[in-house]
């Protein structure tokens, strides 16, 4: 190993610098006793004070010593001319400020320099020039691309080491006379098959040295199911092997599904086989620990990824480094097109788009950020680590990589990248989450708690309410098959045997989706399937003689042309590739085959053609149908076991209120009662009571897990008795006054007291009271009452109870949708005599063909943009009792309707749609108050009373008398007196009437009903 001793950050710097010349001579022997001849003294000269300061001690001691002198250059970037650029990147990275002077500063002089330019800083000096060559003619060592190392697999608790061929054999004959003895054999076929496969398997694995693979694998998966940590039933192509079967690394018989071996490991095209894991996502990190312990801490690793600056993210970087005002970069940044499908660099944004050019000719400091953010974009801005990779090693990852440590893990990382791991030799594993798999598991848990025991890996393929579900497309929730596009297959296919889906989920992608409606066709006896040969019946009849899968590819090639299926995999993927001078080998190759087993030459090319345009998007089976297999099972649960099953959705959806509104749709759809929070019954997350869902405490907004455990453990098994009891109990430190507030909006405390008025009133009295408890009892002062006494009720005045239009949009505010009724409620009887549409009947008709529309919607959010013209437009947010929808509204009608468009008021839209993939793209033409609306329609109203005590709060409620001849009514109180007497009192005057004044009055205490008339 040759060394340099590192310049002005190295230890002879240091110490000369220092004015401690005895200890650079010190650390000069050490280095020189460590290399030996291979030691040489570094001179830098970027024109900083501390090089030249140091620079002659530094020869003096290189000639005392008889060491060589080598120069040297730090390159930070190109050239000169990105030196700005280099130093904004540092401010970046640091969190400073270009104008800050007491930070890390470099200079023009770290550029990469020339030959020329080095030999003519050091002319002085030629001789440390001739060391640059003289070290580079030392320097033998090449990186090389290495074989995949595995580390070797042991067993027992010593660790011994075994013949892994062996060991496999052994464990996979063994594992594949549990498959059949639990799971029974494929119908057609014999026991003696499967053995015959699983040993054509085996000898393959072995012949290309696998077999350690294939055992950590399985090693880690089985410890993973025997913690109880659900794992997926597998992904991509290593469905298909039976030896894989066997050691339940998955769950698909692949003699059964006709999956094949060589679509993942072929002995003809030598590839590391390579299985994705999925496990549950709350307990991967658990597998990931046991593989740390099981093969060497210091030999398992995360993998290395990096961020990088892209084009907004720079310029909002650079634009704060520059300390440009904040709005000014705001709006600079929205010019530049964000689109992470189809990115848009910097500089073709401002190529596009004549306002950020304006900006940047009329502004020196925007040019400035500009000309710094277009260098800088595309650079390393930060390091993260791989989703799902892992890395195992056979000796200490150090003898192998570079490694680096992540701060917020206490894992090593590899410092390179996925692309150059494996060329290193280390072998990547993947350990995905899947959160699909943590729903079927918490709803299994669930079901457990009243009894009820499952397992997902021997549930029937054949369930006849599941198919009657997924052919009425009731897909919410269902894994792969919930989108609206999804839904319209479901329905058009109707599926009844588990083949369906897995065809489904291989068709539905760009281009193969075509395909859908013949499929659809022929599956229902509508259209006659044509084979373009008789011995591809065997092959086509599962899918209605339309091409899906890539291993029907191979099976076709296998049949006519007499390939082996590691031929036959070697011709799917030239074809995939279009390479032209092997696709001329493989067509010879495919169609003198055929010749030779009988087929015409013209048909045989023809065949060859259809194959091959096939190709272009054939499916693996082997994926299609082992995600089939989790979206069978969600359907399974969904269809059986509806209640658990929606209470696990939406605690793994908690923190998405459109996920959340859907299932609460979707229950209420299915007849499942979802409980508004409550502090006496709700716990952290969806429970389930019988046919009633508790809403999650956790899931509202501003109330974290730690705030909801709290109350759950202050509750206990005794209900809070009020809102006295409830502040005494709780933790002052855990649950603080957001979470009381946003609990309080919600209707948490109904209860305790229905007034949430009053409840949210008195959320600083319930804090103080709280804060009272906990030092009383921190100070172990006893209390007054004694400690299951009642306590005195907060002190609280009268407070007026919020009206229903209010109390509604609290608590939207609180959960993200509207729970225990919607604003539009009161408006149903008018709506229905006024004809309009709820959002899902108008989305329904616009997947019909209907480009037009009316709806009513209460206003959510109202976001304003502008256009690529420089023209404002409006999206809106909406809601109705049906769903939340969006709508957008351009210049002229933002500019006429923008008053009516402030959140939480009620509307009457007239909308033009259009069907863009799955998506109704809604524009509103028009915008009418809803309550003026529904005025044209009012005559009145009569208010039924027993009694006086009312009136007062019914006169607040009345808004009048209106000016407006055509939206005011007449209001009479009707007096019931019993026995069928009733005094009907008509109030002088007019008053504005509305569905929604109609809904405040029945709120008030003692008002018995109120009609319209």
């Amino acid at each position: 190993m040759i060394a340099l001793t590192g310049g002005p950050g190295g230890p002879l710097d240091a110490a000369v610098a220092a004015g401690q010349a005895h200890l650079a001579q010190g650390r000069c022997e050490v280095l020189e006793r460590l290399f030996g001849d291979r030691l040489y003294i570094e001179l830098q000269r970027h024109g900083r004070s501390a090089e030249r300061n140091a620079e002659p001690a530094l020869i003096a001691l290189a000639y005392e010593r008889g060491i060589p002198l080598v120069a040297a250059n730090e390159p930070l970037f190109a050239a000169q001319e990105d030196y700005e650029a280099h130093d904004a990147l540092i401010c970046i990275a640091e969190g400073r400020l270009v104008a800050e002077t007491d930070r890390r500063q470099l200079t023009p002089e770290h550029r990469f320099k020339a030959r020329a330019d080095m030999a003519a800083l050091f002319s002085d000096l030629p001789e440390a020039i001739a060391s640059t060559v003289e070290i580079a003619r030392r320097c033998a060592f090449r990186p090389r691309v290495q074989a995949p190392i595995l580390p070797r697999f042991s067993v027992g608790a010593d660790g011994h080491a075994v013949d892994e061929a062996a060991e496999l054999r052994s464990r996979a004959e063994a594992g594949l006379e549990r498959r059949i003895k639990v799971h029974g054999i494929a119908s057609g076929h014999t026991v003696d098959e499967y053995r015959e496969r699983l040993a054509f398997e085996l000898n393959v694995i072995a012949g290309m040295k696998y077999p350690g693979y294939f055992l950590i694998v399985s090693d880690f998966i089985q410890w993973a199911k025997a913690q109880g940590i659900p794992v997926g039933p597998g992904r991509g192509s290593g469905a298909g092997s039976l030896v894989s079967y066997a050691l339940t690394i998955t769950d698909l018989d692949p003699i059964r599904f006709g999956l094949l071996f060589e679509r993942f490991l072929n002995p003809e095209r030598v590839s590391m086989p390579d299985f994705d894991i999925d496990f549950c996502q709350d307990r991967r990190d658990e597998v990931i620990s046991y593989v740390q312990e099981r093969y060497g801490r210091d030999r398992v690793a995360q993998i290395i990824t990096f961020g990088t600056l892209q084009a907004r993210g720079v310029l909002r970087d650079v634009g704060r480094v520059l300390q440009m005002p904040y709005g000014q970069v705001d709006k600079l940044c929205k010019l530049v097109p964000q689109n992470p499908l189809n990115p848009v660099t910097l500089r073709r944004a401002i190529d596009d788009e004549p306002r950020l050019q304006a900006a940047r000719d009329g502004d020196p400091l925007v040019a400035r950020a500009f000309d710094i953010a277009q260098k800088l974009e595309g650079m390393h801005r930060h390091a993260s680590t791989h989703a799902a990779g892992i890395v195992i090693g056979e000796r200490p990852l150090t003898e192998m990589v570079p490694l680096y440590r992540d701060p917020k893990s206490n894992m090593p990382v590899t410092q390179f990248n996925m692309k150059w791991v494996e060329q290193a030799g280390l072998v990547k594993f993947d350990f995905l989450g899947l959160k699909t798999l943590t729903v079927l598991e918490k709803a299994a848990v669930l079901l457990r708690k009243r009894g009820v025991e499952i397992d997902l890996a021997t549930i029937p393929l054949d369930d006849e309410k599941t198919y009657a579900m997924l052919a009425r497309a009731e897909a919410v929730g269902i894994f792969q098959l919930e989108s609206q596009g999804m839904r319209r297959a479901l329905l058009d296919m109707r599926p009844d045997r588990f083949e369906d889906i897995i065809a489904l989920v291989a068709l539905y992608r760009p281009g193969p989706m075509a395909n859908i409606p013949t499929y659809c066709a022929r599956k229902h006896r509508m259209e006659q399937p044509d084979y373009i040969h008789p011995k591809l019946a065997p092959i086509l009849r599962e899918t209605f003689v339309v091409n899906v899968y890539q291993e029907q590819v191979m099976q076709a090639a296998q049949i006519l042309a007499g390939y082996s299926l590691g031929e036959a995999d070697l011709l799917r993927r030239a074809m995939g590739k279009k390479i032209r001078s092997e696709m001329q080998k493989q067509r010879s190759r495919f169609v003198s085959g055929c010749v030779e087993r009988g087929i015409e030459q013209g048909q045989a090319e023809a065949i060859f053609e259809l194959l091959a345009r096939f190709a272009d998007y054939g499916f693996n089976k082997s994926h299609a149908a082992a995600y089939a297999l989790v979206a069978y099972q969600t359907a399974f649960m969904k269809a059986n076991y509806a209640v658990e099953f929606l209470a696990a959705s939406m605690t793994l959806d908690m923190g998405n209120t459109d996920k959340l509104s859907e299932f609460r749709a979707e229950a209420e759809r299915l007849g499942v009662k979802v409980e508004p929070p409550s502090v006496n019954r709700s716990g952290v997350d969806f429970e389930v009571e019988g046919s009633t869902i508790h809403y999650a405490l956790a899931a509202l907004k501003g109330v974290g897990r730690q705030a909801v455990e709290a109350i759950v453990q202050a509750r206990g098994a005794r209900p809070f008795v009020d809102l006295a009891d409830f502040a005494a109990r709780i933790n002052p430190h855990a649950i603080n006054k957001r979470v009381l507030e946003s609990l309080s909006a919600a209707g948490a405390f109904d209860a305790l007291d229905v007034n949430r008025a009053r409840v949210f009133a008195a959320v600083d009295a319930m804090v103080a009271s709280a804060q009272r408890a906990h030092d009383d009892l921190s100070v172990g002062q006893s209390e007054l009452f004694g400690g299951d006494a009642a306590r005195p009720p907060l002190a609280i005045g009268h407070i007026e109870p919020w009206l229903p239009a209010e109390r509604l949009q609290k608590e939207f505010g609180a959960i993200g949708f509207f729970l225990s009724g919607h604003p539009l409620d009161d408006y149903a009887a008018v709506l229905k005599r006024m004809r309009v549409q709820s959002w899902a009947e108008f989305a329904r008709a616009v997947r019909g063909g209907a480009s037009a529309g009316r709806v009513a919607g209460t206003v959510v959010a109202r976001t304003e943009r502008r256009t690529r013209t420089g023209s404002k437009m409006g999206i809106i947010e909406l809601s109705d009792p049906s769903g939340h929808y969006e709508a957008v509204v351009f210049s002229e009608g933002l500019a006429q309707f923008r008053d009516l468009l402030e959140p939480g008021a009620a509307v009457l839209l007239m909308l033009s749609a259009e069907l863009q993939g799955d998506d109704v793209r809604a524009r509103i033409q028009m915008v009418e108050p809803l309550d003026q609306a529904a005025a044209k329609l009012a005559k009145g109203l009569r208010v039924f009373l027993r009694d006086g005590t009312p009136i007062e709060s019914v006169a607040k409620r009345l808004e009048g008398p209106a000016r407006a001849a055509n939206d005011n009514g007449e209001v009479a109180l009707v007096l019931m007196l019993g026995e069928g007497t009733e005094v009907e009192v008509k109030l002088p005057g007019r008053f504005k009437v509305s569905p929604q004044i109609a809904g405040a009055i029945k709120t008030v205490p003692g008002v018995v009903a109120v009609e319209a008339v």
